[in-house]
């Protein structure tokens, strides 16, 4: 069975010749190296053999439509237009992806990280004036998110119909405890999230929701129980909501993850006997079907790789 077959059939909860895995960690956040990013996401992919790529947005975090700087009280945000298809925000990030695609040559699927259009306004501005400006004038601030959502949507068409992306790794944010009731954030967020993700699934069937606990802050997940994608990522650790729980919760679709993303967890700092019992510990309570390996979210830049080549390993084993 190949990754590509491997992994497709995971999507599908169908039965695999063993568990496919998947962890990714940022190259470069704040820039774009060209070539040697793309380069940096191949060695990973080889060294430690793992059955997909995900390939990072690292520095196209701050949405940089210009007309931001004109914004100085909330009603300006009804003035925001799409920055368009010219723009070299997307037309860099694709570039990228399509390398990436071009460079694993079919061996397996490849996935762009694309982040919800709330996210990508709070890297654009700031935390404290999106919320201001959210709570001044929520109809200006959605006006915006559906602005945002039109040059996201322009990003994923591109990354799937023209670099070949198998589809996209969809992070939503925002949803913690202390910022939205869950009514809020579905009245608010959810028609911006929905229009990507929906428009996503148009051109692709294999689109990957991961639901974020970028800040170790629980979110109201069940804001995203009905979100439709194919394969579903959370914060296990952050939530409290294990692999196998949270299979039941999205509804039995494919689950992603498993082990702690942080420095404090069992994969960064943890010996390889543990990690190979918790692989054991993880698909015992899971099952084999329709489960992907990975981490609750990004890992640490600096981890050793032998540490995913233990997991391989012992995948390859079971």
């Amino acid at each position: 069975m190949t990754k590509k077959e491997r992994l497709l059939r995971a999507f599908q909860n169908q039965e695999v010749d063993k568990v496919p895995m998947g962890f990714w960690y940022h190259f470069s956040p704040d820039d774009d190296f060209g070539q040697k990013t793309v380069d940096q996401h191949l060695e990973l992919f080889r060294e430690t053999g793992m059955d997909m790529i995900k390939v990072m947005c690292d520095g196209y975090f701050n949405y940089p439509n210009p007309y931001i700087e004109k914004v100085t009280c909330a009603e300006d945000w009804f003035g925001l237009t799409p920055m368009g298809e010219d723009s070299p925000y997307i037309a860099n990030q694709v570039l990228r992806a399509k390398r990436v695609v071009e460079g694993v040559k079919g061996e397996c699927c490849v996935f762009y990280n694309v982040f919800c259009p709330m996210s990508l306004m709070r890297f654009g501005t700031s935390e404290e004036l999106l919320m201001k400006h959210l709570k001044e004038n929520p109809e200006a601030v959605c006006h915006a998110f559906e602005v945002i959502a039109e040059d996201v949507k322009t990003l994923v068409r591109k990354l799937i119909t023209e670099a070949g992306c198998d589809g996209i790794y969809y992070c939503v944010q925002n949803a913690e405890t202390f910022r939205f009731t869950a009514e809020e954030y579905r009245k608010l967020v959810r028609p911006s999230d929905l229009k990507v993700l929906e428009y996503a699934n148009t051109l692709s069937e294999n689109n990957i929701l991961h639901c974020c606990g970028w800040a170790g802050d629980p979110n109201r997940i069940e804001v995203w129980q009905d979100y439709p994608a194919k394969a579903v990522n959370w914060a296990v650790y952050v939530e409290n909501l294990s692999l196998a729980e949270g299979k039941k919760f999205f509804g039995g679709r494919c689950v992603m993850g498993g082990f702690d993303n942080r420095k404090e967890g069992l994969l960064y700092s943890g010996t390889k006997e543990e990690i190979e019992k918790e692989v054991e510990r993880i698909l015992k309570e899971t099952g084999t079907t329709g489960v992907i390996l990975g981490a609750d979210c990004t890992v640490p830049s600096d981890i050793d790789h032998q540490r995913l080549i233990w997991i391989r390993e012992k995948l390859d084993k079971m």
